[in-house]
């Protein structure tokens, strides 16, 4: 087994506190691991982001101009019983909460993540940076247009992407 496939990376540090910090708010945040391995999934490939945005009647101009990075993926998700998913989801949510960046909040039927005072002014202060600017924008869209449960977003992954829903267990995404 590859244990690199668990290790966090600064930058999946970062692009998981972006997602969660867009979803957060005062009593609310990012519902469950199947939600988030969804919408991370759309935010790591601008390219089915705008296929997904499309679908919904998103203008051509605002999708493509959150989507015109192509290939920014540092680490592929794979196929798994659920969809695309990341084995790092673990140690990554970890990293965070132990960081102080994010806390679990529960809700009626699971819990959920909620960036910190400290992980919104870090999201903040990443989004400044131009290597950060692009998943920002993604992350906002997210919310804007995917503001979903997990099993509905899980479903509109395998109806819209069907390359994915094939891909056999494991598959590097």
């Amino acid at each position: 087994m590859n244990r690199e496939l668990f290790r966090p990376t600064a930058e999946g540090v970062a692009r998981i506190l972006l997602l969660i910090n867009a979803f957060s708010r005062q009593h609310e945040g990012l519902q469950g691991r199947t939600k988030l391995a969804k919408l991370d999934f759309l935010l790591r490939y601008p390219e089915f982001l705008e296929r997904a945005l499309l679908t919904k009647g998103v203008d051509l101009e605002e999708a493509a101009a959150a989507t015109s990075e192509r290939n920014p993926v540092e680490q592929r998700m794979v196929r798994f019983r659920y969809g695309p998913w990341d084995p790092s989801y673990f140690s990554l949510l970890g990293s965070l909460i132990g960081r102080g960046l994010i806390e679990v909040i529960p809700y009626s039927r699971g819990f959920g993540y909620r960036a910190t005072d400290k992980g919104k002014d870090l999201s903040r202060e990443l989004s400044k940076e131009p290597a950060f600017e692009e998943l920002t924008k993604r992350s906002e869209l997210l919310k804007r247009h995917f503001n979903q449960t997990g099993a509905t977003l899980k479903k509109m992954v395998y109806e819209l992407f069907p390359e994915v829903a094939d891909a056999s267990w494991r598959e590097a995404l």
